[in-house]
């Protein structure tokens, strides 16, 4: 806990009146940095408070911050200080101890009891796997690891707290892969064969809840493709990416690359930047050659796997819940990841226009990495320069698109005569075609020559 957290106003009072605990993933990556001689990672902290009734914690915190209550029945407050003008507030999780009992199959069938009472090993006892289920006492400084969760952390071992955690809430299955590929942690048997055994049961949560840890793993994680290696190990990605289980052992003769489409999809990602519209790029860049491939002698080619990989991109991840532009640029990138290095200054700036200037430098990191993850030892030289050419195109402010035309529709309809209507598209779109290839007739008056030229001949 660092000293100026113990300081705050808020967190005094509390510590005045009751027991106080940091729980959660703070402690957990503070304890690991310790154990790697490493710098702890900042990160919002988790407070447990004991022997304070939850009315009173409200009463407590409202005279320093905003506080919102998440369900009575949880026990958990979200908590905002106020913080002086121009600083970016923190909002806390505070919770009191809880105990949970399973009522059903999913993620949200609990029953919930929380008590002010409970001692703080009851609630650690409910936590998915030990290196999770440690607090320290912010009044004595001690460590409260009743289940060797510290121990764990040296051994680089993930273990679960109790048998029944996966089948009580399956979720847990995607955590703990998730942060075995993000910690390089070892999966304990028993704690393995427990996720093998519920795995099943992941069918029955939420897409939204998926989608969230596979952004985890593929944001957070310096190698994604353990983590689903483990979960095509496990039985798991059979049921959440039925699409990418398709690609496991399939070959790709031919001498260009080294691994199957499965393994040439993860390396990809692993070779990719960190971010999370690349990376699911990569991920997905590759998904239907299973169907597109054609093996002639020893080699085989997978014609069209880019665009039909482009529909499933789209299809899979509204089938997760993402956001529509999310989903738009993503199948945008899988669909012209295939694209020709060597292109003349015309064909440059046809690229940025079917890409956009927004996500032309994503399909080079992709390409990059797929060259990478063919395991050939490819260079990726002609990217690099290829990418020199795209940015002078866009500093010298090359046209890409209509609203980079000199003139607009409203100016063909008021210069000719025109009603509104698809003819007025498409002569936009001609003059587009016009300035692609030479951007020096980008022009007022070269523009409307062009389209009486256009109109006339219609």
């Amino acid at each position: 806990m660092a000293p100026e957290q113990t300081k705050a106003p808020w967190l005094l009072d509390l510590l005045a009146e009751g027991d106080v605990y940091e729980v959660g993933g703070a402690v957990r990556d503070r304890l690991m940095s310790e154990a790697r001689g490493k710098k702890p990672p900042s990160k919002d902290t988790d407070y447990l408070v004991r022997r304070v009734p939850i009315d009173r914690l409200q009463t407590l915190l409202r005279r320093h911050g905003a506080v919102n209550l998440v369900g009575r029945s949880f026990g958990v407050i979200k908590f905002t200080p106020d913080v002086p003008e121009g600083e970016s507030p923190v909002t806390y999780d505070i919770a009191l101890p809880r105990a949970e009992k399973s009522t059903g199959v999913g993620h949200t069938d609990f029953a919930v009891d929380f008590d002010p009472d409970l001692p703080i090993e009851s609630d650690l006892g409910r936590r998915d796997f030990t290196i999770n289920a440690i607090a320290e006492d912010l009044h004595s400084g001690n460590i409260v690891d009743p289940f060797h969760g510290r121990d764990d952390l040296t051994r680089h071992l993930l273990r679960m707290v109790f048998p029944r955690a996966f089948i009580e809430d399956p979720l847990r299955i995607l955590r703990g892969i998730q942060f075995a590929a993000r910690f390089g942690l070892e999966i304990d048997t028993l704690t393995l064969e427990a996720m093998r055994e519920a795995a099943y049961l992941v069918a029955t949560v939420s897409a939204e809840r998926i989608a969230e840890e596979l952004n985890k793993l593929l944001l957070l994680a310096e190698k994604p493709s353990v983590g689903f290696k483990l979960m095509q190990h496990l039985g798991v990605l059979a049921i959440i990416l039925p699409e990418l289980e398709a690609t496991v052992g399939v070959e790709q003769p031919g001498g260009f690359h080294t691994w199957n489409v499965f393994e040439h999809t993860l390396y990809t990602v692993d070779a990719a930047p960190p971010r999370l519209l690349v990376r699911w790029a990569c991920l997905l860049h590759d998904i239907n050659k299973p169907q597109c491939r054609v093996v002639d002698g020893d080699r085989a080619t997978f014609y069209g796997h880019d665009k039909m990989s482009s529909k499933s991109a789209r299809q899979m991840l509204q089938r997760l819940r993402y956001p529509n532009d999310f989903i738009e640029a993503v199948s945008i990138l899988v669909d012209k990841h295939m694209f020709t290095t060597g292109v003349t200054d015309k064909g440059v700036r046809r690229l940025i226009r079917v890409v956009s200037p927004e996500l032309i430098y994503e399909l080079l990191d992709l390409r990059r990495a797929d060259v990478v993850a063919q395991g050939k030892g490819g260079r990726t030289d002609d990217v690099d320069l290829l990418q020199a050419r795209i940015t002078d195109e866009i500093n010298k402010k090359s046209p890409f698109g209509l609203r980079d035309l000199a003139i607009n529709g409203s100016d063909l309809m008021t210069e000719f005569g025109i009603p509104p209507g698809p003819r007025i598209g498409q002569v936009l779109n001609q003059l587009l075609e016009a300035v692609l290839d030479d951007p020096a007739r980008n022009t007022r008056s070269e523009l409307l020559s062009i389209a009486r030229n256009t109109l006339a001949i219609k």
